[in-house]
């Protein structure tokens, strides 16, 4: 258990680091070209999402999203107390990789977004969509080629910054933690639940959807 929660807060954190320190980074060199930044803001992600899924998966199967966590509890894969225990170490560590990112680039290492506004049933639509896309592309990939989950989820996540109005956060302690970073990834912390509220409906229209639509042929 100690190995499971330390690689869930371990992998939480470096995908912070990557969504932050990228953000940072692409903002900066992008000279107020915000495509240019957001695209080089997606392939960093990209990239620590197949990084970190490849080698901390086979230690905690690799959530590093409460949300995610959440949807394999409703399958039953995961019990409550570990569950929880899931949940409380992907927000610590979520924040303690937004400070370090903040580290990093010489900025107040406390802080909040104070001017990214994300809001409205547009980007709250967005959440859902999102969120329901990465479980499809996480479960549909278990039943199908496990081995082939990481790529499918950077991939994934990597097109939806660019297909989702809200550049796909789908995952509450990353939406916490973003809320604590007022750079190019930041989020208001007035607009967090909302966000939140919309992941969770998304994890339970995937449960209905792709249960029936992933289950084996056994359990029919």
């Amino acid at each position: 258990m100690i190995r499971q929660l330390t690689a869930e807060a371990l992998g939480t954190a470096l995908l912070l680091i990557g969504v932050v320190g990228s953000g940072i980074m692409g903002e900066t060199l992008a000279s107020g070209n915000v495509a240019l930044a957001l695209l080089a803001n997606a392939i960093a992600t990209g990239c620590i999402l197949y990084a970190i899924i490849t080698t901390l998966g086979p230690i905690s199967g690799a959530h590093f999203n409460p949300a995610v966590t959440l949807a394999f509890y409703l399958r039953g894969e995961i019990g409550p107390l570990r569950g929880i225990a899931y949940v409380l170490v992907q927000i610590a560590g979520a924040i303690l990789g937004v400070w370090l990112a903040h580290l990093m680039f010489d900025l107040p290492i406390m802080q909040t977004s104070s001017t990214l506004h994300r809001t409205g049933i547009a980007q709250w639509s967005s959440e859902i969509i999102a969120m329901f896309g990465l479980l499809f592309v996480i479960f549909g990939g278990i039943a199908s080629r496990p081995d082939a989950v990481p790529t499918l989820v950077a991939l994934y996540i990597t097109g939806a910054y660019w297909y989702t109005s809200s550049t796909s956060f789908a995952n509450p302690a990353v939406t916490i933690a973003r809320a604590l970073s007022d750079t190019f990834a930041g989020i208001y912390p007035g607009h967090v639940a909302m966000f939140i509220v919309m992941q969770i409906i998304g994890v339970f229209v995937a449960h209905l959807i792709l249960r029936p639509l992933f289950r084996s042929e056994d359990d029919w």
